[in-house]
């Protein structure tokens, strides 16, 4: 009998194209113009454009299963109950968590975080103890770790980068000590598109005992993460960026860190019992959901994930890295153009400058050709700083966008240059 190996056997037959013209017809956004010319909406790092089913979920929860949940014995109540945690039991499963309880909904990842910097600090943080980030975070994943470091007497220390925009692992270890008490680190930079290696990351804070709190907000929408496969601690999410609504999102975490945990906010919802003399809290996830939850959001994203999965998501995945490829080929051909972010593992985000144009211009003069980018720091201002300038314009794809639209964008990169000459 053969040994299995843990290998695959290839598929020898042909792989089919991605068909992104059949994909972007559910991306009811995405036909219309914008100042005369086709809409080419490439700043999907900052929130991604929401397909038909969706839409449609959202407007079917709203007219016709509308209800507050949980505690409600009518029909509506328990017909929006079912819906709502049934969204919980999608995302257990989309990240592979051990169960949905480890699911929390929160209005986005930036809540998660302050979530986990505010139970988890208050819990495990004292005078003297250290929070490990690293020099590529984006703000959310900075300013709740500096408050709560502040309030505790704690000390931050930076994981540094190098000119690519990739973490220098070597020193990650030497900053791991008695003291470090979480390391807070993201899966994929929103300013450089870097990719990070979590899973060695993870490891190695692991082997000093040490929890990982990872913003998977960029890498979610990307590639398939399984949390259990990682071993994090906590991984937060938000919904906007992965073809689903404003205002929802998921923090991941292990029952065993959850249970330890003080709950955020406090009110209706995540009680068992109160008195005035004392309050008993409901057990995870309600634990962490006081009040009226943002129930058409949690449902809005259950079915984001319904739509994540109806699709060839690993095509999807490969089709964004070719287009990355040739999207940054393309624009480093182009003279005075400079690429900032260049490490060997990417996702779909591509920030560059140009000399002696600011991009704040470059973003204007885009958006007269119908060409979505984001300029600005990005919320990243220490990535900022370490190259040695204000801002950059960023061009982010998702599996939507075309090497047509990648190809206007040079023109009008070009075009800008020549304005500016």
């Amino acid at each position: 009998m053969r040994q299995d190996l843990g290998l695959k056997l290839l598929d020898s037959s042909p792989k089919k194209p991605f068909d992104v013209e059949r994909i972007r017809a559910d991306f009811p956004v995405l036909s219309q113009n914008m100042n005369g010319k086709p809409l080419a909406y490439l700043d999907n790092a900052a929130s991604a454009q929401v397909p038909k089913v969706v839409i449609e979920r959202i407007h079917e929860y709203l007219t016709k299963e509308h209800a507050n949940i949980h505690r409600g014995v009518y029909y509506l109540s328990q017909k929006a109950t079912t819906a709502y945690e049934s969204a919980r039991e999608k995302i257990k499963r989309f990240i592979n968590a051990r169960e949905a309880e480890e699911c929390i909904f929160v209005r986005g990842c930036t809540e998660a975080i302050n979530l986990v910097a505010y139970s988890f600090g208050r819990r495990f943080i004292e005078n003297g103890d250290e929070i490990v980030l690293s020099q590529m975070e984006h703000h959310a994943n900075i300013i709740p770790w500096q408050t709560i470091a502040e309030e505790k007497g704690a000390r931050l220390r930076i994981i540094p980068i190098n000119e690519r925009g990739e973490l220098v692992l070597e020193e990650f270890e030497n900053l791991l000590n008695e003291r470090t008490k979480i390391v807070a680190i993201t899966h994929v930079s929103n300013s450089l598109g870097t990719v990070n290696p979590i899973k060695q990351i993870i490891s190695i804070a692991h082997k000093f005992g040490i929890p990982v709190c990872v913003d998977g907000a960029q890498a979610i929408p990307h590639f398939r993460v399984d949390v259990q496969e990682i071993d994090a601690d906590f991984y937060a999410f938000s919904g906007h960026k992965m073809f689903g609504p404003t205002g929802i999102g998921v923090l991941y975490g292990k029952r065993k860190w959850l249970e330890e945990m003080p709950p955020y906010q406090t009110g209706g919802g995540m009680i068992r019992r109160v008195t005035f003399e004392k309050t008993t809290f409901a057990p995870i996830p309600e634990k962490f959901e006081a009040g009226t939850p943002a129930i058409m959001g949690a449902i809005g994203l259950g079915a984001a994930v319904d739509y994540l999965n109806s699709i060839d998501f690993e095509a999807a995945s490969e089709y964004e890295k070719e287009l990355l490829e040739y999207a940054t080929e393309q624009i480093s051909n182009i003279e005075g153009v400079r690429i900032i972010g260049t490490a060997k593992e990417k996702a779909s985000v591509l920030s560059f400058v140009i000399e002696n144009i600011h991009p704040h211009d470059i973003g204007t003069i885009l958006d007269q050709q119908g060409i979505a980018i984001r300029a600005g720091h990005h919320c990243a201002q220490p990535v900022m700083d370490f190259f040695k300038i204000p801002a950059t314009a960023r061009a982010s794809f998702a599996f939507y966008n075309t090497k047509q639209e990648v190809d206007r964008l040079i023109e009008a990169i070009k075009k800008t240059v020549e304005i500016f000459s």
